[in-house]
């Protein structure tokens, strides 16, 4: 994406077109969930569909990993785009497409001989820990080449080209909803048949992925014998990739305390926040890619050393996110208890949910903001305070919970993830203060 054209392009159109087809992927991955779970439970049943169900927070482990890894790499390939460096992306490419492979195949090993344990664990059901542990360990098969993927397409887009893992995931949407219906609906081979429909599909796109980056990109050719043992891009890239794998991984974690704190209001509650929840993960990915899109915009101008059009991407694209935030809570605000009660859910529920929504969305535009300037200090490298950053802000939203409950009732749940967000920004704004400090002392010095 950069070269010297770019310092004059529009800010604006440049990151509109990156970040397209990110935003796009995200909606198709979230409709084609939803499209699974649809063929599952209507023809497997609704005991199929609560086991696949069960899963999700094992799987979840896994995949918040992966692409919390990949984020780091990402910046780390940007970076050296921008400087001109494309015998390191090869490196880089070699290197952890071997690393994070092996990574993963170990840690889905031990998934599959602890599925078991780890779903009684989680106190699944007994009419559906059968096929819970049936389909984890087929699922758990296919994360090694899910590492694979993502460590390519975090080349692709680290390099500017968004567009080829779009593709890729629409392809691998179309084969799974078709293999679905083969398998679970013609074969009848139930949640087994769902599982290996999904690790076809990866193994598709992966393979789609990884001949397009060589067909198209030198850069990007697979050398083992080469790099696979070069130290130096193994730091650099752990470096950058273990930060923020953490932080998603304690997210994760996160996630089930707040889970079980929810739980606590009811059935109603459950039902309108969680569908709720389904609405605004769609609702928010303009705001999440976009601060992707200034994260990697950055780190390619910061790789080639133009300070100045930093400053300019970052002030455009926080002007663009705030639009953008403004727009969606005018969205939510309006149409948000209809969106969930297309869900089904009684209409108790949907009232629950559309003031959820209400409180939720006035405070989009913190969300964006801190997510723009998230992307600026992520770009110049800057991960492992961002990663702090990010955990000390889940922290804040589970004390907030538990110590203002009695005061906001169910809707501390709005308030507390609200509050959150300013504990984020907050942290991202100090922080570039702290720099700007840095900077200026360091310059009287000399």
């Amino acid at each position: 994406m950069y070269n010297e054209k770019n310092k004059t392009d529009n800010i604006a159109l440049t990151l509109i077109k990156f970040c397209t087809p990110l935003i796009l992927s995200g909606i198709l991955q979230q409709l084609y969930n939803w499209a699974d779970a649809f063929i599952v439970g209507n023809i497997a049943g609704e005991n199929a569909l609560a086991a696949i169900g069960s899963t999700s927070t094992v799987i979840n482990l896994f995949l918040t990993a992966i692409t919390g890894f990949t984020l780091g790499l990402s910046i780390l390939f940007a970076q050296k785009y921008g400087a001109g460096k494309t015998s390191h992306i090869a490196k880089i490419l070699s290197v952890f497409s071997v690393v994070a492979g092996s990574a993963f195949l170990i840690a889905a090993v031990i998934g599959i001989i602890g599925t078991y344990p780890l779903l009684h664990m989680l106190n699944t059901t007994s009419d559906t820990i059968q096929m819970a542990k049936e389909y984890l360990q087929i699922i758990l098969i296919g994360i090694p080449i899910l590492a694979v993927y993502n460590v390519y397409a975090s080349a692709l887009r680290g390099i500017g080209n968004s567009r080829a893992p779009f593709v890729s995931v629409l392809c691998s949407s179309v084969i799974n909803v078709i293999l679905d219906i083969i398998f679970v609906g013609v074969l009848h081979w139930g949640v087994a048949g769902a599982a290996i429909a999904t690790v076809i599909s990866q193994a598709v796109m992966t393979i789609f992925i990884i001949l397009y980056s060589v067909k198209k990109y030198s850069c990007l050719c697979f050398s083992m014998k080469r790099w696979a043992l070069d130290l130096s891009v193994l730091k650099e890239g752990l470096h950058l990739g273990i930060p923020p794998m953490i932080q998603a991984c304690i997210g994760s974690l996160g996630g089930l305390i707040l889970q079980n704190f929810m739980n606590g209001f009811g059935t109603q509650t459950v039902a309108a926040i969680t569908t709720a929840y389904r609405v605004d993960t769609m609702i928010l990915l303009p705001i999440i890619n976009l601060g992707s899109g200034i994260s990697t915009i950055v780190a390619q101008n910061y790789g080639a050393g133009n300070r100045k059009q930093i400053t300019k991407i970052v002030y455009v694209g926080t002007a663009m996110m705030l639009s953008i935030s403004l727009l969606l809570t005018w969205l939510v605000v309006e149409t948000g208890g209809h969106l969930i009660a297309m869900f089904g859910v009684s209409p108790e529920a949907t009232e629950i949910g559309r003031n959820f929504f209400r409180r939720i969305a006035a405070f989009y535009a913190v969300y964006g903001i801190a997510m723009s300037i998230r992307g600026y200090i992520e770009g110049i490298g800057d991960v492992l305070f961002s990663s702090i950053a990010g955990i000390i802000s889940l922290i804040s939203r589970i004390l907030f919970s538990y110590a203002f409950v009695s005061l906001c009732g169910n809707m501390i749940i709005a308030y507390a993830e609200a509050g959150s967000w300013g504990v984020l920004l907050t942290l991202y704004l100090l922080r570039i203060l702290w720099k700007k400090h840095l900077l200026n002392q360091k310059a009287t010095e000399l």
